[in-house]
């Protein structure tokens, strides 16, 4: 299985659609996962598209957002286990706050929040923050991300080329 990911996109906020890149990128995903800071429901509209979507709420995500869609989830996908969540406080405490807020097995953490890509295994538990495809306030880049799913699960970051 191969799963897109995505996160603070803050649409209209931070610009007014998904970079063009992101829907080349995901053609060919069985699935979409957002991890929050949609700021507009039209996003799940548009990324539906393509695949279907699953997403999180986010600390910058309206009160009618947030009541759609759930603050954090757990798919089964194969034998793994992957928690979505979006995050919250300060970046340096991110990390224990996702990973709190999860059983010990999870197999996968997708998080945003910080809108920095990060992409670390630790201890037996796969941290993935696939950055923000419009912000690059707190990264040198936009980036979003892959899951491809198996036997095993391998995770990449793809930076965006701002086209």
């Amino acid at each position: 299985m191969i799963i897109g990911v995505i996160s603070d996109t803050h649409i209209p906020e931070r610009t007014d659609k998904l970079p063009k890149q992101i829907f080349k990128i995901f053609k060919d995903v069985d699935l979409i996962i957002h991890a929050g800071d949609l700021t507009s429901l039209d996003v799940l509209d548009k990324l539906s598209k393509i695949a279907e979507v699953k997403a999180v709420c986010g600390n910058m995500d309206s009160q009618q957002t947030c009541v759609k869609l759930p603050k954090k989830e757990v798919l089964k996908i194969g034998n793994f286990s992957i928690g979505i969540i979006h995050g919250s406080g300060h970046p340096s405490y991110l990390l224990d706050f996702v990973k709190g807020e999860f059983d010990r097995n999870i197999d996968v953490i997708v998080f945003g929040h910080s809108h920095r890509p990060f992409n670390e295994k630790r201890g037996e538990t796969l941290f993935f923050n696939p950055g923000s495809p419009t912000d690059t306030f707190f990264s040198p880049y936009n980036s979003c991300g892959i899951l491809k799913i198996n036997n095993n699960i391998h995770a990449e970051i793809i930076k965006l080329d701002n086209e």
